[in-house]
């Protein structure tokens, strides 16, 4: 008999799906949810499939676990992620055999995936220095597991994204048999770098800290992790001053702080004649060709005038000037205004714009807007097309372009660049902390999310664990230094 776990938030659109396949097996089982406080529909959802649920007393994905634990009927336990639609048919009965069948006390899935960005550049590395008996491991960072409920009432629950590694390092530490079982290919949501780079602080802290404990690390260990972690920072930046590289900037929200259209349809008074195109349901293309022809008799002088009137995004001209130095080539997109977006490229040494054309006749805008055909692939309409673009034009391919936007409408572009960063702050030099290659970066913060491993932050993303570990490492031996031998 198997107690099945799944800790949720803001899964309603997968759960039922997944709780569907669990019940796939023969196996006697009990399905509990734990819903980490969601905002979404996810208990409304799970609630149609008549599955237990919880309610996690405060947020946190280990708590989640250990509270499902503490409410389980049955000795064997499995957890399985709630958004992974991917799950083999009998997904229950690969990760409890080893259990039932008395082989193995703990049970890791491995799998195929698009991506595995923290484990392979923080946690295998770091297990492979502090506890290389689990470094053959494929995926040790993975949700997916089952073990003894007795083994688990043993062993804490880290609140955070160290709680897998750290259930992992702990029934290790128990002396636990555990076994490794493939489930095939799985995909689920791609975690945004932003997430990725709490991850990989919140898993390198994990292992150090269980690495403390017992006592493994000392200096000999520090030192050879800060000579590698040296040489392979100066590698990263040598590396990143020889690569073509592009930074992409939506005018909205990035350059200018607001929107243009919304700042000058309200001085032009345009805003009842346009706020029912911009609400329409027409083909993107066919929308701004609607909107362009309200502006028509409209003079480009005028057009300018608003721009420069409306404040600039804090940082702008600071984060150009860096970029530069580094040798990013920077590019401003703008799908309608194209006169005020060559404008503002001047005003601030932008290097080029991607824009659709705003006709101008003698100054005068004729209301006609002539679609890019970069921003096109056959009759498809699309910003995310300018990538290829870019790559016949410039040879460089998406993994080296990074795209800044404040609009969720570009998840495409930001989906297809190499970096995809959704600019959220008021101040856009905290870009400048996470963009590769720029000296003095203080920490690891997170870009959002690319569609594929972002080729210029990975070893970037290494190099920020090996200094955590470097760094704590030496706190560490500097508040318990070695006991000299008496005389």
């Amino acid at each position: 008999m198997v107690s099945v776990i799944i800790p949720v938030l803001n899964e309603g659109a997968t759960i039922r799906k997944v709780v569907k396949t669990i019940r796939k097996t023969s196996l006697p089982h009990e399905i509990i949810v734990v819903d980490d406080n969601s905002t979404d529909n996810t208990i409304t959802e799970a609630l149609k499939e008549s599955v237990r649920i919880l309610t996690s007393s405060q947020r946190g994905k280990g708590l989640s676990m250990r509270e499902g634990l503490l409410a389980s009927k049955y000795n064997t336990i499995l957890y399985l992620d709630g958004d992974i639609t991917t799950y083999p048919p009998n997904i229950v009965d690969l990760l409890a055999a080893p259990i039932l069948e008395g082989r193995a006390d703990f049970v890791k899935s491995c799998f195929t995936r698009q991506a595995g960005r923290v484990t392979q550049l923080v946690a295998k590395p770091l297990l492979s220095i502090l506890f290389p008996e689990l470094s053959h491991l494929d995926q040790p960072l993975s949700g997916m597991i089952a073990a003894k409920k007795d083994l688990l009432l043993q062993v804490g629950f880290e609140k955070d994204y160290g709680v897998d590694i750290g259930l992992l390092i702990d029934v290790h530490k128990l002396g636990a048999r555990i076994e490794e079982v493939n489930i095939g290919r799985v995909q689920n949501a791609m975690q945004n770098l932003e997430q990725l780079g709490k991850m990989s602080k919140q898993v390198s802290r994990t292992i150090l800290q269980k690495a403390s404990a017992e006592g493994l690390q000392s200096l000999a260990t520090i030192g050879e992790i800060n000579i590698i972690s040296r040489q392979l920072e100066n590698s990263v930046l040598e590396s990143v001053d020889q690569i073509d590289k592009m930074v992409l900037l939506e005018m909205d929200g990035v350059v200018l702080d607001g929107r243009y259209l919304a700042a000058v349809s309200q001085q032009l008074g345009l805003t009842e004649e346009l706020l029912p195109i911009v609400s329409s349901a027409l083909p993107a293309h066919e929308k701004l060709k609607s909107i362009a022809a309200q502006f028509k008799g409209v003079s480009m002088p005028e057009l300018l005038e608003i721009a420069d009137d409306m404040p600039l995004v804090k940082g702008i001209t600071k984060v150009i000037s860096e970029l530069k130095k580094k040798g990013y080539k920077i590019g401003l997109v703008s799908e309608l205004f194209t006169c005020v977006a060559s404008h503002i490229k001047n005003k601030l040494g932008i290097d080029f714009v991607l824009s659709n054309e705003l006709m101008l006749q003698d100054g005068i805008i004729t209301g006609e807007l002539e679609i890019a055909p970069f921003f096109l692939d056959g009759e498809q309409y699309g910003k995310e097309h300018l990538f290829a673009h870019i790559h016949d034009r410039y040879q460089l391919p998406p993994s080296n372009i990074i795209y800044v936007s404040a609009s969720r409408r570009d998840h495409p572009c930001l989906q297809n660049a190499g970096i995809g960063y959704f600019f959220q702050s008021e101040d856009l030099t905290d870009l400048l902390e996470l963009i590769p290659g720029l000296d003095n970066q203080p920490s690891w913060q997170g870009l959002p999310n690319p569609a594929r491993p972002a080729t210029l932050v990975l070893p970037t993303l290494f190099v920020a664990a090996l200094g955590f570990l470097v760094y704590s490492s030496w706190s560490w031996a500097r508040k318990n230094p070695p006991v000299r031998a008496g005389c």
